[in-house]
């Protein structure tokens, strides 16, 4: 049994094992007691939480908590509604669309980490929503659909499914002439990083015309250790290039220090940033939510300016119809037929030719 198979093997996932990591509070033990939703984490993940901290930020992430029970924001049949899986267009359960040329294609339910702000927690957490994770079908679809060119392999997390499988997957969809691209979707290098192993970099490496991308969850600076910047560098050494999607949550990387750290410390093991996702109305993490407006504020106050435009990711939220970017121009502050007036981080003014059509 390999290292990463040990950690599912002995996943967190009752209060007993819990216990071994952390001093559970009285509310944190009721709403483990009285949740019917998966929850868990593997032992390598539960060591980065605080022992006495219910405020850690890993901690929030990984034990449910009652505020759960509370949903006046979240949408309900959330991911039918997100990933069009009612609308005219007739396509397997494993596939999600919001795009013309991409898909997401769903191939597994089971994660290392039962994120407690989980956008499909429908499907992962609470288990309301039941797919038919039949790859076959969903391989043909994507064969018969020659506008698709880019597709997301998720889950749940896909780099939980066998070498083997995963190697098949890669493989037929290599197969398919009008893919052009193949992204993972996977939060193992930051949960788990001992799944990065010699054979799934056999998998995933090498040369190819249809590369593979990895884009992965970090949202706090605390879960990057040594352990997942080894497991990021074999991976770019191998030819897969890896970002992050971090998510907006409130309590854990909304202040600007932390959201600050995040991004700088994510460059520092060579994840570049790509999105920070604004919470989504996905039902029951109605407490994870800020004000629409924190994550461009964020950047506008610790990234941009501040620090390396390499830190900076995209602030969006994630619809129906696709992504929509959030972020407000704040440095055009006036424009006439002349010129533009501009400001940068530091509030110093300068400005630019107006250039006619």
């Amino acid at each position: 049994m390999e290292e990463w198979q040990e950690q599912l093997r002995n996943h967190v996932n009752t209060l007993e094992k819990l216990e071994q990591f952390i001093n559970v509070t009285p509310e944190e033990r009721e709403a483990i007691e009285t949740t019917k939703t998966r929850w868990g984490t593997t032992p390598y993940f539960a060591s980065l939480m605080d022992r006495n901290d219910p405020n850690c930020p890993i901690r929030k992430q990984v034990v449910p908590s009652l505020k759960e029970r509370e949903n006046r924001y979240g949408i309900p049949n959330y991911l039918v509604w997100k990933e069009n899986r009612a609308n005219e267009e007739k396509r397997p359960d494993t596939i999600a669309r919001q795009y013309h040329d991409r898909i997401a294609f769903t191939v597994v339910n089971a994660c290392a980490n039962y994120c407690r702000h989980c956008f499909r927690k429908e499907l992962v957490v609470d288990k309301s929503l039941s797919l038919k994770f039949d790859l076959e079908e969903g391989l043909r679809w994507i064969r018969e659909h020659s506008e698709i060119r880019d597709v997301l392999v998720t889950g749940g997390d896909p780099l939980l499914l066998p070498d083997e499988q995963i190697e098949y997957i890669v493989r037929k969809l290599r197969e398919i002439p009008h893919i052009q691209m193949i992204r993972f979707g996977s939060r193992l290098p930051i949960v788990l990083p001992h799944r990065i192993t010699k054979g799934l970099l056999k998998v995933l490496g090498g040369y190819h015309k249809v590369p593979i991308w990895l884009n992965t969850q970090c949202n706090h600076a605390k879960e990057i250790t040594e352990r997942t910047a080894k497991a990021v560098y074999d991976l770019l050494t191998c030819g897969v290039n890896v970002g992050n999607q971090a998510v907006l949550l409130k309590g854990i990387n909304d202040d600007k220090k932390s959201f600050q750290e995040l991004h700088q410390k994510l460059l520092t093991i060579r994840i570049r940033p790509y999105y920070v996702f604004y919470c989504e109305p996905a039902p029951g993490i109605d407490h994870f939510r800020t004000p629409v407006e924190k994550g461009a504020e964020l950047i506008r106050d610790t990234i941009r300016g501040h620090t390396t435009g390499l830190a900076q990711p995209m602030y969006v939220i994630a619809t129906n119809i696709g992504k929509i970017p959030l972020m407000p121009d704040y440095y055009i502050i006036k424009k006439d037929e002349k010129e533009y007036t501009l400001r940068n981080y530091k509030g110093q003014i300068t400005t630019l030719p107006n250039i006619p059509e």
